[in-house]
């Protein structure tokens, strides 16, 4: 069996690794997935935080002496935001998805993890499903109340719209 774990990184990795090897059983396999959507927005904020150093000039007052430069905006494709993102979304990856992912190899389930860059998350992990051929879905509850159910809450929207069987595991935990 093709077991489906879609996490957000609240999902707790013991139950997730425990309900998914059982699923998936001696030969099968489990693919960990997280959808986030880029905040592309704060891209001058990544491009700092990730080594985007700002230049250096040279002031004419202070003769020859360096001094850095005014940090401008990099235009929208600046060629730097593809490495920007992908250096992003293999943080999301390893933050959301490896701790699953180690769980589920050291029980011996042939494991991978993916990250997708997406803003419809449910949207995502259905299509995701059917394209691995996922033969069950496993993602968290987090147990938000009735106001987060009547407002759609991810798990709401696949058990609603997945052909893939869905297994919700609740939990908690913020």
């Amino acid at each position: 069996m093709h077991v489906l774990v879609a996490t957000d990184g609240k999902l707790d990795p013991a139950a997730a690794s425990d309900f998914t090897k059982r699923l998936a059983g001696p030969d099968g396999r489990a693919t960990i997935l997280t959808v986030v959507e880029v905040p592309r927005a704060f891209l001058q904020e990544m491009r700092s935080q990730w080594g985007a150093a700002p230049s250096h000039g040279v002031i004419a007052d202070d003769e020859y002496v360096e001094t850095p430069a005014v940090i401008q905006d990099a235009p929208f494709g600046w060629p730097g935001d593809d490495a920007l993102i992908e250096r992003y979304l293999h943080d999301k990856q390893e933050e959301r998805c490896t701790p699953i992912s180690a769980l589920l190899s050291e029980a011996g389930v042939d494991t991978n993890c993916r990250v997708v860059d997406d803003e419809n998350v449910a949207s995502s992990i259905i299509s995701h499903a059917q394209e691995i051929g996922a033969d069950v879905i496993v993602i968290g509850s987090h147990g938000q109340g009735v106001f987060q159910g009547l407002l759609g809450s991810t798990s709401t929207k696949l058990v609603r719209r997945s052909p893939t069987p869905v297994l919700l595991i609740r939990h908690d935990g913020g």
